[in-house]
């Protein structure tokens, strides 16, 4: 009889992590700031169809980076729960911190349970009508739930990121200063020409759907 084959679990987990990291770092990173009138999510994105930031509820947003159809399938997750859980009980119950709280459990289950971890980093943000009252949560490949302020990057140089965006952050830039801070973040942590763009903003002054995309032509101007 052959001895099973055994792996110490410290090994594995090992593994799993750089597998789920190299996967992420294949994938263009993605910054969020808040600004005086919302939270901007700027993306480096060169496809004119497939989407990396998009709305989940009234004020909540959506980005995801690494291998699409899995960030896919969570943001359709979470849509579903946010529909559920407003229809149950009310609207401003859906919070940014409970959705993130769900895509930390998915993603942990996943990394630890799965065939494979999950190559994706996830970020959710929900404006309020205040800057003070903004949020943003970041969520990792195996789960770890990280709650940040200002500003926040995810993907393989998301370090780097955010480092950049924390020697220029002030606490109260307008959307225009917040859209050229992060696009001069990706400029000097790529160091090579952004092939494209795409953002969107967390509108504080709209009333209740509150997410509408920068046209071509804001883009354009960085």
């Amino acid at each position: 009889m052959t001895l099973p084959f055994y792996v110490p679990p410290e090994q594995l987990v090992k593994d799993r992590a750089e597998y789920a990291r190299k996967g992420i770092a294949r994938g263009r990173s993605i910054v969020a700031v808040e600004a005086q009138e919302g939270v901007l999510i700027l993306a480096e994105n060169p496809s004119r169809t497939l989407t990396k930031i998009s709305e989940i509820y009234d004020r909540i947003a959506f980005a995801g980076v690494g291998k699409y159809n899995e960030f896919e399938s969570l943001r359709v997750a979470g849509i579903r729960y946010a529909d559920v859980k407003g229809y149950q009980y009310g609207r401003e119950d859906v919070t940014a911190k409970s959705l993130a709280s769900a895509f930390s459990q998915t993603l942990g289950n996943i990394f630890v349970q799965g065939p494979k971890p999950f190559e994706v980093e996830v970020l959710i943000a929900e404006v309020g009508r205040t800057l003070a009252d903004d949020r943003l949560f970041k969520v990792t490949y195996d789960g770890t739930l990280y709650d940040t302020s200002g500003y926040s990057a995810i993907g393989g140089k998301s370090d780097a990121l955010s480092e950049r965006l924390g020697q220029s952050y002030d606490g109260t830039p307008t959307i225009d200063e917040a859209l050229r801070m992060a696009a001069d973040a990706f400029r000097k942590v790529e160091d090579r020409r952004v092939d494209g763009w795409e953002g969107a903003l967390l509108d504080r002054c709209m009333d209740n759907r509150r997410f509408r995309r920068l046209s071509k032509e804001q883009l354009k101007d960085i």
